[in-house]
């Protein structure tokens, strides 16, 4: 593998349960030791209550807020904040509702990239889709394929977090 530079609009887009996914670095070019990507979720996206069973997962926000939750711990997170999500914690979280979050996902091992090609769609377009429904049962079972497991409906809004 060279080194190499991804522009903001380079890498594999995708669009992802309503949200633009742009794989910055990949497993293939990693050794399978870590996942990089651009998230944009637009505002007031949740997805649903879930954990990871292989990965752990952290985000690194450029804008945006989201409030999160993993296990009983709820908190706010902003621009320049870092948050990590360890292996096999429930967690789900809501962006906020003035704008969209965009954030950079790392995910160590690799293989989150494979999950949200598997459930989304190539991205033509850049700009963020109305969120059309996702089938819970295919979502299920894809999640399962990736080692993650889903344990609930997404909440419905920031206050839901609540504790």
């Amino acid at each position: 593998m060279n080194p190499y530079v991804r522009r903001p609009d380079e890498g594999e887009a995708l669009w992802f349960l309503g949200n633009l996914v742009t794989i910055k670095i990949a497993g293939e070019q990693t050794r399978g030791r870590v996942t990089v990507a651009e998230f944009v979720n637009p505002a007031g996206f949740a997805p649903p209550l879930h954990r990871h069973l292989d990965e752990d997962e952290m985000f690194y926000l450029l804008s945006g807020s989201v409030r999160i939750r993993c296990d009983d711990v709820v908190f706010e997170a902003g621009p320049g904040d870092f948050v990590h999500l360890p292996v096999g914690h429930p967690h789900t979280f809501v962006v906020g509702p003035d704008e969209p979050l965009r954030v950079l996902q790392i995910t160590t091992p690799a293989g989150f990239e494979r999950f949200a090609a598997e459930v989304g769609e190539p991205a033509r377009q850049r700009r963020l889709p109305d969120p059309g429904p996702v089938d819970p049962t295919t979502l299920g079972h894809a999640a399962a394929r990736h080692a993650i497991e889903i344990l609930g409906p997404p909440p419905r809004e920031l206050s839901l977090l609540n504790g």
